[in-house]
């Protein structure tokens, strides 16, 4: 470092300056592409420091569901990781789950709060539900959930089998949201059980988060036949383990998750499953990995090719006719369109048909409270409805059909709660999720970064059972990372955007002009009289967390 042997504050030499730096975190793309709005950088760089409470108490603060998000959230967060140059992207899905995992013998900390007289009401223990209970327990109100089914979880527990998310792990974190003061009551469906109208008058605030479990019909010949049934019942039917007669030939429609996980249900039963889906495997929904584990297994997949008419005879169903599909102009959803191909007509054996193209919320409870869609209830991105004290989220109001997505939806629908409860409204800002509400906007590229600090690591590889091992039986499929794998891996993460406070500036600035700050939330002070705009602190800098500005 440079050392003057003066006293350099007599003279201001920064006025010789054209530009000036400016230290400010920037927005990493992990944390900005978490639908739930988890602070990923700060919940890895805990793991990496071997903090593991901390970790998953940071995750707590916006998500009740780190165990479950960790085994089924397609992980956008990596999309766009700028490790994924360098050895692949971080894994932060395995991460998250490692947290939850290695911290559930702990009762995570409910912080103190003053107690408020508002009651508000939740419909549905889904991912939306239970994640709006969770942060408006958490801000001191009264909460009380009603779910029809029997055991509280929503579509996490219906439509998620056992070899994705294992019961144990749903239950554990609904548990949690349980000890923070959140009342369940199953078996209570609204409408038959509980009258909405009761709900609004005896509640200052009721969210509607009942989800998407009303499965949309094929529209062809012979569907209402008792044989043919909706993957969602089928899935209900299974987690519950009610009884089923399932047929030893039986053909799956669609190419979302539920006709993936449908397919994958069926084959672990000992049945042939082959899989309908009209457009290219490009085109479906279902999360990629879910698509190759279900081919890995066996599973047939035809491709552009769609159900015309149900075949019947006295012993149920006898064929499915269908017809062969060709993509044409993009539709409305951003897929190109399927159209039939003249004459390609063909039959499939089968003996049982799931449908799984599509899902809507059955909200016909709401008795004319609320203005209702087709698909389910409109809403704005905070919940809001046309009548003020009733809000929607989840995919009974965004229709988005992930748990991440749910969990943001809720998170979000709970503030503007408890803004509308203390006599205020959300705002766009509110919409930043809480971790970016106080750096630049600016997401970090790959190109903003130093590269010279960061050496090639290779990501830790996830160990499967193989697809031998997994066709007759319900075992989790991934396994989780060890201690030594969770610390390398959460060691991998660049920090894109987030000072760690390496020295750097403090280190390479020739005129003393950085030094260290007692701030927790700046680690440093830039001498902007004495700085002379050399640039140094900005090229030395990994993780651009300094940049510079023309001088105005």
């Amino acid at each position: 470092m440079t050392v003057s042997s003066g006293r350099m504050s007599v003279n201001d030499t920064g006025s010789w300056r054209n530009a000036e730096p400016k230290y400010q975190d920037h927005t990493p793309p992990c944390s900005f592409n978490c639908p739930a709005g988890n602070d990923v950088v700060g919940f890895v760089n805990l793991t990496a420091e071997g903090k593991y409470r901390e970790a998953w108490e940071l995750i707590l603060k916006t998500s009740p569901f780190p165990g479950i998000c960790g085994r089924v959230c397609p992980h956008p967060c990596e999309n766009d990781c700028n490790r994924k140059t360098l050895g692949g992207v971080v894994k932060i899905s395995a991460l998250e789950r490692y947290l939850a995992d290695i911290n559930a013998e702990f009762n995570p900390q409910i912080p103190p709060v003053k107690k408020s007289r508002r009651k508000i009401a939740v419909i549905g223990s889904g991912p939306a539900g239970l994640s709006c209970a969770w942060q408006l327990a958490r801000n001191g109100y009264a909460v009380t959930v009603f779910e029809k089914h029997p055991q509280a979880g929503g579509m996490m527990r219906l439509g998620i089998p056992d070899f994705r998310l294992p019961k144990t792990v749903l239950q554990r974190e609904i548990q949690n949201i349980v000890r923070a003061g959140v009342e369940i009551k199953t078996g209570a469906e609204i409408g038959r059980d509980v009258d909405f109208k009761d709900l609004v008058s005896q509640f200052d605030a009721v969210f509607i988060a009942c989800g998407f479990h009303q499965s949309y019909k094929l529209g062809i010949e012979g569907e209402n036949h008792p044989e043919v049934i909706s993957g969602i019942e089928f899935l209900r039917r299974t987690a519950f383990g009610e009884p089923f007669n399932l047929k030893q030939n039986v053909t799956v429609i669609g190419g979302g998750n539920t006709a993936i996980d449908t397919a994958r249900t069926a084959l672990r039963k000992g049945v042939k499953v082959t899989i309908l889906y009209r457009r290219t495997r490009k085109e479906m929904p279902a999360i990629a990995e879910e698509i190759e584990e279900a081919l890995e297994e066996g599973i047939e997949i035809q491709y552009l090719t769609a159900p015309v008419k149900v075949h019947t005879d006295n012993n149920g169903i006898s064929k499915l006719e269908c017809i062969r599909m060709e993509l044409g102009e993009a539709d409305s959803s951003g897929r190109r369109k399927p159209l039939p191909i003249k004459d390609s007509n063909f039959f499939l054996e089968t003996a049982q048909i799931f449908t799984a193209v599509g899902e809507s919320a059955d909200v016909n409870f709401t008795g004319g409270h609320i203005r209702l869609e087709r698909w389910g209830i409109p809403a704005d991105v905070f919940g809001r409805t046309d009548n003020h004290k009733i809000f929607a989220g989840g995919d009974a109001a965004t229709g988005e059909g992930t748990v991440t997505h749910a969990i943001g939806s809720g998170r979000k629908t709970a503030l503007a709660i408890s803004r509308y409860l203390e006599g205020d409204e959300a705002c766009p800002a509110d919409l930043i999720a809480p971790s970016l509400r106080n750096v630049s906007p600016r997401i970090v590229a790959l190109n903003d970064l130093n590269l010279d600090y960061f050496r090639r690591m290779e990501a830790v590889k996830i160990e499967h059972l193989d697809s031998l091992n997994r066709r007759n039986n319900f075992a989790e499929i991934k396994a989780g990372l060890s201690e030594n794998a969770a610390l390398y891996e959460a060691q991998r993460c660049m920090s894109c955007g987030t000072c760690p406070g390496c020295d750097n500036c403090y280190v390479f600035c020739p005129d003393a002009a950085v030094s260290h700050s007692n701030n927790p939330a700046s680690k440093y002070l830039i001498d902007i009289k004495h700085c002379k705009g050399c640039g140094l602190c900005a090229a030395e800098c990994p993780r651009y967390c300094i940049e510079f500005e023309a001088v105005k």
